[in-house]
């Protein structure tokens, strides 16, 4: 006996056939909208590489959930939570994101800021990201943080602090936890939040540009920056001679993040995008790292890149290495 014909609505299942079919199959559909599809359920194939076979008898491929995820965010996708159909199949939901966050297009379409000084302050759409929430960029920050291998008591400089949400983790990491904070900021908004965050007197929240950093702010063991030097208007290779130069203790670091990354629809889309390009690319990123890693280099810095979502460039200088794979001064 024949089986009755599937429904056209009815979710394509898929069995062992290659990824690039599946991929082929989702982008001609998601055209249309969401789209579902029934795949090996990721959990038979525990201990297994992608591409193996398990199952029954072997008939099926296995693809760990994680990349679903990534195939998700390749296409510019939400990945709904996965729903079991059977013994050996769930379904997966991919559903097109909205547009980019406002903020990364600099037209300032749905904030409510009245300055540009307030585009990332306490009333813009920014003010919604909790990216310590998300451990793409947790982990990497505990990482970057654990490796400044900071002095009791500390002094540690934030440009660009906003609310201090990367000063937070100082708390988290043994060795960090007596830091004395100095944030900069051009947002009124934004650095009231950080004060009520971090109301001890031993920190000091700063209102000033970055291209013109006030007098008397002194030498710091330490210089933070996520996703504020690459700001238009910024001139980010100034600021950074000017930090080496005059306000770095002699064995003090460095942690500069570079977004490589976009925000669209409340999810984060891998991938640093160049205004007025489609694609993401990531050559301007790659540029300006090679140029920070080469300056601080010559300042008798040894250096680390990591990160996933933002770039994090760790520098040390005049601390003992652990015999990591970072990066020393050119021999050259």
């Amino acid at each position: 006996m024949s089986r009755p014909p599937v429904p056209p609505e009815s979710p394509r299942r898929f069995h062992a056939e290659p990824l690039v079919l599946v991929l082929r199959h989702l982008e001609a559909a998601l055209a249309s909208g969401a789209v579902s599809i029934e795949v090996p359920d990721p959990d038979l194939g525990h201990g297994h590489y992608p591409g193996e076979r398990v199952g029954p008898e072997g008939g099926l491929v296995h693809r760990p959930l994680r990349s679903w995820c990534d195939l998700a965010e390749g296409l510019a996708c939400r990945l709904r939570t996965p729903r079991g159909v059977d013994a050996t199949h769930v379904r997966l939901t991919f559903e097109p994101l909205g547009a980019e966050a406002p903020w990364h297009a600099g037209s300032g379409e749905g904030e409510r800021s009245e300055s540009p000084q307030e585009r990332y302050g306490a009333a813009s759409a920014f003010a919604r990201v909790r990216k310590f929430e998300d451990a793409g960029f947790l982990l990497p920050w505990l990482e970057a943080v654990e490796r400044l291998r900071l002095p009791p008591g500390a002094r540690v400089l934030d440009l660009g602090v906003n609310r201090g949400d990367e000063l937070a983790a100082f708390e988290w990491v043994e060795g960090a936890k007596d830091a004395r904070f100095v944030g900069v900021d051009h947002s009124a908004s934004a650095l009231a939040e950080a004060r009520v965050a971090f109301p001890d007197a031993r920190h000091a929240f700063v209102q000033a540009d970055l291209n013109a950093l006030p007098a008397g702010l002194g030498r710091f063991d330490a210089v933070v920056s996520v996703g504020t030097l690459q700001s238009p208007g910024v001139d980010d290779r100034a600021l950074l001679r000017k930090l080496v130069q005059e306000h770095l203790e002699p064995r003090a670091a460095l942690v500069l993040g570079f977004p490589n990354s976009r925000f669209r629809d409340g999810e984060v889309v891998y991938g640093a995008r160049v205004r007025n390009l489609r694609e993401p690319d990531l050559s301007l990123l790659v540029k300006d790292l090679s140029f920070y890693r080469r300056y601080l280099h010559q300042h008798g810095f040894r250096t680390f890149l990591g990160g996933k979502y933002d770039l994090l460039l760790t520098a040390v200088r005049g601390q003992p290495s652990d015999g990591s794979d970072e990066d020393g001064p050119p021999q050259d």
